[in-house]
């Protein structure tokens, strides 16, 4: 299952007395792209004459509820207001975005070897389609090993592993991963990911529904979008009535996100006509000539948040159970070119930076759930959609226990 699986006992009073939670060295900012997602090559392996490249991360992941305060209970002990595995549960999209990245490194290095004609073609990542398997430890380095399934001058597949180190970082800060990491015994493949590359390409059509910011042009344009509340630290109805009224962005990393409140537009709706939309833009400035970096940043934003938004419109909010992602799929429909994000330093008070995030929640049954998301550029082009499916539960009744 997904790195960040959530388990809370929902009925229990969080008190108003509040300290901050957050347990890393660089807590008081945000991490960008190249700082949260930075990996080393380590030695390859070569099996049955097959070259595998192998790739260590170099930073704690980020993980859920590090932003979340502590409540004082009767005895003035802090006592958690958030439950993830461990308390230290490592974000799905990091390893997921990570593995993308470990791919995208892994296939500079054949273009390189290949013919020229190759190299000279634009490629960027297409899909991604990932499964978790184990929980990812938050102070332990992802070791990735990438083999090359099929190759040809127009597609490109490579499969991803992910595994973590049975024994805590050689650093016992656990964060800033020394190479003496890449030695540690290894755990069970914690999520393996299929990615494909393919090149640019000439459109003979161009199809789309009516883009975001058409469907939703009054409310969008009622405000600029720096003006919407941040994206909440954890999207769960309890933990936010708890938490009240918040501008605090939290330390989630790589990008600003914004949430536009679709309270009276979802009013009434049945689940599969309800939306969510969520802005985001750079931190800081990407490269536009690595466009797998701008391709991954929106899987990486697309995985926040997502299977408790269906918790909250499912009646779960006040009593969530459990939360896990099983398998994520990201399909990217344009060329590589057309994924990048504009960046420019400042309050970002403009939509030409700001993409949009637009989720909707086709099916619930059998404890799980499935998110379906549309990325929009800030010009209203679906450039990627998004398909995730976890488990999702409330708590457990007293009379439903008794049937357990």
């Amino acid at each position: 299952m997904k790195e960040e699986t959530w388990e809370i006992q929902s009925r229990i009073p969080f008190t108003t007395t509040m300290t901050t939670n957050i347990a890393r060295d660089d807590a008081d900012r945000r991490l960008t792209f190249q700082e949260a997602l930075s990996i080393m090559p380590i030695p390859d392996r070569v099996v049955d004459g097959h070259t595998i490249k192998r790739y260590m991360s170099l930073r704690s992941a980020w993980f859920p509820g590090i932003d979340l305060p502590v409540g004082m209970d009767d005895e003035g002990v802090e006592k958690p207001m958030r439950f993830p595995s461990e308390g230290r549960a490592a974000y799905g999209g990091h390893v997921y975005s990570q593995a993308g990245l470990a791919a995208s490194k892994a296939f500079e290095d054949m273009l390189a070897g290949g013919k020229a004609m190759a190299k000279k073609k634009e490629f960027g990542i297409h899909t991604m389609h990932g499964y978790f398997s184990e929980a990812g430890i938050v102070e332990r380095p992802f070791i990735y090993e990438v083999a090359c399934i099929a190759a040809n001058p127009s597609f490109h597949n490579l499969f991803v592993t992910a595994r973590q180190p049975t024994r805590p970082s050689t650093n016992p800060q656990g964060d800033h991963f020394p190479i003496d990491d890449a030695e540690l015994p290894l755990g069970p493949v914690c999520f393996n990911s299929l990615v494909s590359f393919r090149p640019a390409g000439l459109s003979q059509l161009d199809a789309q529904e009516a883009s975001v910011q058409a469907r939703f042009s009054n409310l969008l344009r009622s405000r600029p979008p720096a003006e919407w509340d941040p994206a909440p630290l954890t999207d769960i109805d309890v933990l936010k009535a708890a938490l009240g009224p918040t501008k605090e962005p939290g330390s989630f990393p790589i990008v600003d996100m914004k949430k536009v409140d679709l309270t009276t537009f979802n009013s009434g709706k049945p689940l599969h006509e309800r939306r969510e939309l969520l802005l985001y833009r750079l931190l800081a400035p990407l490269p536009a000539s690595n466009t797998d970096a701008h391709i991954l940043t929106h899987a990486f934003e697309a995985d926040r948040n997502g299977l408790l938004m269906v918790g909250n419109h499912c009646g779960f909010g006040f009593e969530f159970g459990k939360a896990a992602s099983l398998s994520y799929s990201f399909v990217v429909h344009v060329n590589p070119k057309d994924t990048i994000m504009q960046y420019k330093a400042g309050i970002g008070i403009g939509m030409d930076e700001w993409w949009i995030q637009e989720a909707s929640f086709p099916r619930v049954e059998a404890g799980r759930a499935i998110i379906m998301s549309k990325i929009w550029s800030p010009t209203g082009v679906h450039v990627a959609t998004e398909y995730q499916d976890g488990i999702l539960r409330r708590a457990w009744r007293d009379e439903e226990r008794e049937k357990l």
